[in-house]
C-alpha cells in the first residue's frame, strides 16, 4: 500500500511559480513512477507530468512543457511539481500518482493523493 500527501499549493499571480511536493509512506518508493494529474472545475482530470522509477526519463504535457519541471528524491520518498510562469488557465486541484510505469492515463495508476489547490490570478 502506498499512502501519497501533496503540498505546496497556494495563491499565486500569474506569471509567479510554486512548487508542489508529493510525500510517500512505502519503503520500495523507488519502485514506482510517479505522476501529476490536475483537475479544473467541471473538467476532466488530465495528466501533467511524469518520471521514471530512477528520475531519469519524464514526460509532460504539451500545456506545462518548457514551464514545468518534475523530479524526484528517492532517498526523501517525494516527488516535486516544480511549476513557473503560472497562468490562470492552470487553476486546478493538482495530484499526485503512483504506478509501475510513465503513463498518461489515469486508471494506469495504482495509488493517488487526496490533492492540493492551485489557484492562479489573474
Amino acid at each position: 500500500q502506498v499512502q501519497l500527501v501533496e503540498s505546496g499549493g497556494g495563491l499565486v499571480q500569474a506569471g509567479g511559480s510554486l512548487r508542489l511536493s508529493c510525500a510517500a509512506s512505502v519503503r520500495t518508493f523507488s519502485y514506482y513512477a510517479m505522476g501529476w494529474f490536475r483537475q479544473a472545475p467541471g473538467k476532466e482530470r488530465e495528466f501533467v507530468a511524469a518520471i521514471s522509477q530512477s528520475g531519469g526519463i519524464t514526460n509532460y504535457a504539451a500545456s506545462v512543457k518548457g514551464r514545468f519541471t518534475i523530479s524526484r528524491d528517492n532517498a526523501k520518498n517525494t516527488v516535486y511539481l516544480q511549476m513557473n510562469s503560472l497562468k490562470p488557465e492552470d487553476t486546478a486541484v493538482y495530484s499526485c500518482a503512483a504506478s509501475n510505469g510513465i503513463y498518461v492515463r489515469s486508471w494506469e495508476y495504482n495509488y493517488w493523493g487526496q490533492g492540493t489547490q492551485v489557484t492562479v490570478s489573474s
